[in-house]
């Protein structure tokens, strides 16, 4: 700024002394060559701004990198974000990555085997077991292992356990994976694999559970024929020699090999001029040739009276801390402690057990591929083995376990899956109706062919 000051002052100068040496008369006459000059100025005055605009460059360029002790904060340079990866890592607990294939420790289920013991002999503390079972609330696996299913440890290099495997048969596993805030995380594998069908036939020698032995029928589908017409034959009394059956099953096979999953889909015992029948219709209930129901109807909520739901079931419930899906797999009822608990169906006592987190409970396999289960009781009422009927009180409820006031949770499962009791489709009638006949009438007719019976 100053250096143009002196340039204005300058060319003032210079004009003065232009008046003072030619009249005005010859000014005009010099007009041109005045412009000339005050372009030469111009010129001049751009020059020197070039000129110290390069110097003042320099003079900062030079300031910069001139050695200093002060450290100068880094230059803001705009990337990319992965916002998936970011939040990824800042989740607070993720699983941790099981690298060995062969578990560390892996033992078939014997008679006398107990859970605390398998943990010790893996090598296994306490406190993770406990850790474990937390986790085994919503599926309630370990307590239904038996001789000839296995267990798999995995530890990682400082021994704690990384992965849990329980192995029911080629089409159920359940696993156990370590969190890396040391919870776990409980995974139901259930394998679809490949359903045939086929007809075993025979004929009455002896007794009923001998014949079919011999036809091919295992000790449990056995069990379930003799369960889904208990209100039509009295198997001890009611069969003769020479009496017929036909059983149209449903076997799985996985990798080309029976699992030992098995359904039934048609039944026929051809006695004396008469016949029995049942068929499994599309709903999953069972019902004779003429569409009657071949079990009572079930009640749609397990208590005498009735009781606010605290709890409904939700297979996709989100924890509200940790954020994981934590599903819950039953209807939560606020009954007082001491409340009734009845069955909803008719069925046969399979477990009577107490959990650290599921508190005391029971469980009921009604036939049908039907299982309801009781947590948080404060007594049970029945016996493992025991045969119930629909309204019998079976407990009363309570508020054992892990939970933060007394009510019943009731589980209410179809094919070993849990599903919302209060919309499941369950037999609550015991007759088709006009309409579902018409579709049961052809579903009949192709099983007959399938059994040769057409």
């Amino acid at each position: 700024m100053l250096y143009g000051a002196q340039v204005q002052t300058s060319k003032s100068s210079f004009f003065k002394f232009l008046s003072s040496r030619f009249s005005f008369s010859r000014f005009s006459s010099l007009k041109s060559s005045t412009l000339n000059v005050q372009a030469f100025f111009a010129s001049q005055e751009s020059n020197l701004h070039r000129k110290v605009i390069l110097g003042a460059g320099l003079l900062i360029g030079a300031a910069i990198l001139w050695p200093t002790d002060k450290e100068f904060m880094p230059q803001r340079i705009p990337i990319d974000l992965d916002i998936e990866t970011i939040v990824a890592q800042l989740t607070p607990a993720t699983p941790v990555e099981v690298i060995n294939t062969r578990p560390d420790f892996n033992k078939p289920i014997s008679t006398g085997d107990t859970l605390s013991g398998l943990f010790v002999q893996a090598g296994v503390d306490q406190q993770t077991m406990y850790r474990v079972l937390e986790a085994d609330l919503n599926v309630l696996a370990l307590d239904t292992l038996k001789p000839g299913n296995e267990i798999k440890f995995w530890l990682d290099d400082k021994g704690d356990l990384e992965k849990l495997e329980l192995y029911f048969s080629a089409a159920r596993q359940v696993v156990f994976t370590r969190f890396d805030d040391g919870s776990f995380n409980v995974d139901e594998i259930n394998v679809e694999g490949i359903w045939r069908n086929n007809t075993l036939s025979g004929e009455i020698q002896g007794s009923f559970y001998l014949s079919a032995k011999r036809a091919g029928l295992n000790a449990g589908e056995i069990q379930r024929i003799e369960s889904l017409l208990k209100e039509k034959l009295n198997f001890a009394r009611d069969l003769r020699a020479g009496d017929r059956f036909s059983v149209l099953m449903n076997n799985q096979y996985i990798d080309g090999s029976a699992t030992g999953t098995s359904d039934i889909l048609g039944l026929t015992i051809h006695r004396g001029r008469s016949d029995i029948t049942a068929f499994q219709n599309s709903d999953g209930n069972f019902y004779d040739d003429q569409g009657r129901s071949l079990s009572r109807a079930f009640q749609r909520v397990p208590l005498q009276k009735n009781y606010r739901i605290s709890s409904r079931f939700n297979p996709h419930r989100h924890h509200p801390v940790t954020g994981r899906t934590s599903p819950h797999n039953g209807t939560d009822f606020a009954t007082p402690i001491g409340t009734k608990i009845v069955a909803p169906g008719d069925g046969i006592v399979s477990l009577v057990t107490e959990h650290r987190f599921a508190g005391k409970y029971v469980v009921i396999e009604h036939g049908n591929n039907y299982r309801t289960r009781y947590l948080h009781l404060s007594k049970p009422l029945v016996h493992k083995g025991q045969r119930v009927s629909r309204g019998q009180v079976i407990a009363l409820s309570g508020n054992t376990g892990r939970i933060t006031g007394p009510h019943l949770h009731y589980e209410f499962h179809i094919n070993g899956r849990p599903v919302d009791p209060m919309k499941a489709n369950i037999p609550m009638a015991s007759k088709l109706n006009k309409k579902q006949m018409g579709e049961f009438e052809q579903l009949v007719k192709v099983r007959k062919m399938m059994m040769g019976q057409a």
